[in-house]
């Protein structure tokens, strides 16, 4: 089973989809149970999908809020009832006194806390806030990162550990651009949202650095559609909001979100 889905999957997903199938196999024919790490929404992808070809298992997620993109999965035999399982979440609340700690941005928090030897996939959503910041995160190193993380970006800061249901969650703010491009091609929309020319975009893509809706995409010519979310390694992301109607000139306007 697992050989025949690797079809589905770019072959730099080979490794994860190997681990997912093993959860899932184990779960239904061993009745065990796996709280995995956090998944990103490709990799949810991924393990839903196997969970749907095995008619003996279940799975759960819990990423602190309805819209959360990084996620922790329970696998479980189908017998199983999942809605009182412990997910094993906290959230860290990080503040400060001094005046330029409201100027710290997503990265700022994400380099901090991986610089204390934390996996990424310990660390959930990030929710910048007016005041502070709610990182979600996995309860079994709460305590460790509450200990340990006295600074981000050179500005100290304090640290509590809240339950799950004190998460403040922040809302997406993007940076609206409305371009005309000549195609929907990939290098060419991220050429316009990075300020790169169309020659040097194409490193980033072919180097495997450029994700479509989370998954890996190396060819330049790929399409974007309404709804797509792209991310360049070094340059953060962009969601496609709309493609709307062509110009007199036959160009593509084109609404593009980056975030911020």
């Amino acid at each position: 089973m697992k050989t025949e889905v690797y079809g589905h999957f770019h072959p730099d997903e080979r490794q994860f989809v190997d681990k997912a199938w093993e959860w899932v196999t184990h779960a239904g024919e061993y009745h065990e149970t796996k709280l995995t790490e956090f998944l990103d929404p490709r990799q949810g992808f991924i393990l839903q999908s196997l969970v749907n070809r095995h008619p003996d298992v279940i799975v759960t997620w819990e990423g602190g809020h309805a819209e959360a993109e990084r996620k922790r999965a329970l696998v479980a035999p189908d017998y199983r009832d999942l809605d009182q399982e412990d997910m094993e979440l906290k959230v860290l609340a990080i503040t400060s006194g001094e005046q330029k700690f409201l100027a710290l941005e997503h990265g700022d928090y994400m380099g901090a806390i991986l610089g204390l030897g934390v996996k990424r996939g310990k660390i959930g959503d990030i929710h910048v806030l007016d005041d502070g910041c709610h990182v979600v995160v996995a309860a079994d190193i709460a305590d460790y990162l509450a200990m340990n993380l006295t600074g981000v970006h050179r500005i100290q800061v304090s640290t509590e550990v809240l339950p799950l249901s004190s998460l403040r969650n922040s809302e997406v703010k993007l940076e609206m651009m409305d371009l005309t491009v000549a195609s929907l091609r990939l290098d060419g929309i991220a050429a316009d949202v990075t300020r790169l020319s169309r020659s040097k975009i194409l490193a980033p893509i072919k180097a495997g650095r450029v994700r479509v809706n989370w998954k890996v995409e190396e060819d330049p010519s790929c399409g974007l559609k309404d709804g797509d979310m792209v991310s360049i390694q070094g340059f953060g992301r962009f969601k496609v909001l709309e493609v709307g109607s062509l110009t007199k000139k036959g160009r593509y306007r084109v609404q593009v979100g980056k975030f911020v």
